[in-house]
């Protein structure tokens, strides 16, 4: 097919499901924090700021049960079907968060959260189509675009709960189910149909046996998972508690807080756009430079007053962006004979991975002071930012002390 139009296929998919994703963050932090007694911060009578944690924490869970099986499950089963099915049942993972806000029902709220999240774990099935169909200078740039499309949602999503959430706290998931209705009809009318290679076994036998973490068993490959969970840590404090923090040291509203994340975003998307170029510096040496950059936006958060720590959340956005791309394309150049389906779902894995661990750490470190998780954000990716860099200069070619993958 057209590699543009795969390209255009693929970014849309992206931001579409990257919207429904972010759009509970602006909205939480003032459902939960703001005073005002509800459904869903009154659970148990448990404290709103425990509640919080767990409420971001749960489609992270999702996200990581889905990131490290879908991606191996479509090497083998087909890259279309898989975003097909998960398309619509994320879809309909948005219809019961939309319902479970109507009723201000926390148990629903968590079950529809977790449901959605484990299908929107397919950013790797994008990612492994995008590495196998384009070839050339353009697959790094159709990388960085569909990093900037996922980055893009994150703007989207948010701004669009800010701004839609005052007609009704549910309206904001009918449109975002809606938007994934129109990505399915992208996907069957852009994406053709491929034959699938017969496996004789069962999706939950490959799913159990071909998993993302099944990498792990490789040395690089748990050098890796190290150093990019330790910045994924910090991105993830900044990402889930940047609009508590909004609120508890400027007193924001769920309007507010979009604004600050639509101008992070939009710095991010941008970034994201030019982050592709060819650079004859070596991946991941790139990498530990631009997650030096990312901690110390980070940390400005942690330390600064609201100014200095706004100013930390925008810049945040262009050093992650190009991380991002720097990291991915090296792993794919690097570790390809192990299959790009279950590459991209390890670093989607990796990513969920942290959003647990920071909102439980989170959830218990807010309840003293929520810079606190911002610091520790900070100082993980700071710490990634060296092991990277010396990763790099230890071992120039890490697949080199790797078996090649079983087929």
């Amino acid at each position: 097919m057209n590699e543009r139009l795969l390209i255009a296929t693929l970014c849309a998919l992206g931001l579409l499901s990257t919207v429904g994703a972010s759009l509970p963050y602006p909205m939480l932090a003032p459902l939960f924090a703001d005073g005002n007694v509800n459904g869903l911060n009154s659970f148990l009578g448990l404290p709103p700021k425990l509640l919080l944690g767990i409420a971001l924490m749960i489609n992270p869970v999702g996200l990581l049960i889905g990131s490290a099986v879908l991606g191996p499950l479509s090497d083998g089963f087909g890259r279309r079907r898989a975003l097909l099915l998960t398309t619509v049942g994320a879809a309909l993972g948005h219809l019961l968060t939309a319902v479970a806000m109507v009723m201000e029902s926390y148990p629903l709220f968590l079950a529809a959260r977790f449901f959605t999240g484990l299908l929107e774990g397919n950013g790797a099935v994008m990612r492994a189509l995008v590495i196998e169909r384009i070839s050339g200078p353009l697959r790094n740039h159709a990388l960085s675009w569909l990093n900037g499309a996922f980055n893009l949602g994150w703007l989207v999503g948010p701004l669009l709960a800010g701004f839609t959430m005052a007609i009704s706290p549910a309206f904001p998931f009918y449109i975002a189910a809606g938007a994934l209705l129109l990505g399915t009809l992208g996907v069957l009318i852009s994406l053709p149909a491929t034959p699938i290679a017969p496996h004789g076994r069962r999706w939950w036998t490959v799913a159990r046996e071909r998993h993302a973490l099944t990498l792990l068993r490789h040395p690089p490959l748990r050098t890796l998972f190290t150093v990019h969970l330790g910045y994924c840590c910090g991105v993830a404090a900044l990402y889930e508690f940047f609009p508590l923090w909004l609120v508890d040291v400027g007193g924001y509203d769920a309007r507010q807080i979009a604004l600050v994340n639509m101008g992070m975003c939009a710095l991010m998307t941008t970034a994201a756009l030019f982050a592709g170029r060819a650079s004859p510096v070596e991946g991941r040496l790139r990498a530990g430079w631009y997650a030096a950059v990312a901690a110390t936006a980070i940390l400005c958060v942690g330390f600064g007053n609201l100014w200095v720590g706004i100013a930390g959340i925008l810049l945040f956005g262009a050093p992650h962006a190009f991380y991002n791309t720097a990291l991915q394309t090296w792993a794919a150049d690097e570790f390809a004979l192990h299959g790009q389906g279950s590459v991209m779902a390890l670093l989607s894995t990796i990513f969920c991975l942290a959003n647990i661990l920071m909102a439980l750490a989170g959830s218990v470190l807010t309840l003293v002071d929520t810079r606190l998780v911002l610091v520790v954000g900070g100082l993980l990716a700071a710490w990634a930012s060296v092991a990277l860099r010396r990763w790099s200069v230890r071992s120039p070619h890490p697949h080199l002390e790797s078996p090649a993958a079983a087929p």
